[in-house]
């Protein structure tokens, strides 16, 4: 597994996300997080696991884990039409604005975010969402749960395979089942 940016033009700066080697780690990150949000992206639909949409990944691990979910795009439908109802849905752009706001309360009002998860996005436009906060949001925690390296998240999985990927996502999904939160 490489920690090398996805994106071969990809410049990163002197600060690297720190590589998530462990699927626990990530668990271990969110649950000690206070306020964590999940941003899913639209490619969510478009990737398949072993012969399972990536966004039944997903819904399962949000079930588990009971992390806040925004649906970005269409994406809302696509979690409905499966029986999950996310917290809240906007394009991906207003949501990232909206978490690197230090006066935004949050989707609940009660507070903002301390830690923001992004998965399924077009990984360009994730990129330069993890610059700006990165830059503009310095305090706010970021991760990514994509099998593609994030550069400017703080935390990133390396570069991993499919079948990588549906193991960590499964992974993390019975660590939250076991412990709760």
């Amino acid at each position: 597994m490489s920690c090398e940016p996805w994106q071969c033009a990809e410049i990163a700066s002197t600060k690297k996300a720190n590589p998530i080697q462990k699927p626990e780690i990530a668990v271990a990150m969110i649950k000690k997080a206070q306020r964590p949000l999940l941003i899913v992206g639209s490619q969510i639909v478009d990737r398949q696991m072993e012969g399972k949409k990536a966004i039944e990944y997903i819904i399962e691990l949000a079930n588990a884990s009971k992390i806040q979910v925004v649906a970005t795009a269409h994406m809302v439908r696509e979690f409905i039409n499966r029986g999950y109802t996310p917290a809240a849905y906007m394009n991906a752009l207003e949501i990232s604005q909206r978490v690197g706001d230090p006066t935004w309360m949050g989707l609940d009002g009660k507070g903002r975010p301390d830690l923001v998860i992004y998965v399924g996005m077009p990984y360009y436009m994730e990129a330069l969402i993890l610059s700006g906060l990165k830059h503009f949001a310095p305090e706010l925690k970021t991760m990514t749960l994509d099998n593609m390296y994030h550069v400017h998240a703080s935390w990133s999985f390396p570069n991993a395979s499919q079948e990588e990927w549906a193991i960590n996502l499964k992974v993390m999904t019975s660590k939250f089942n076991e412990g709760g939160n």
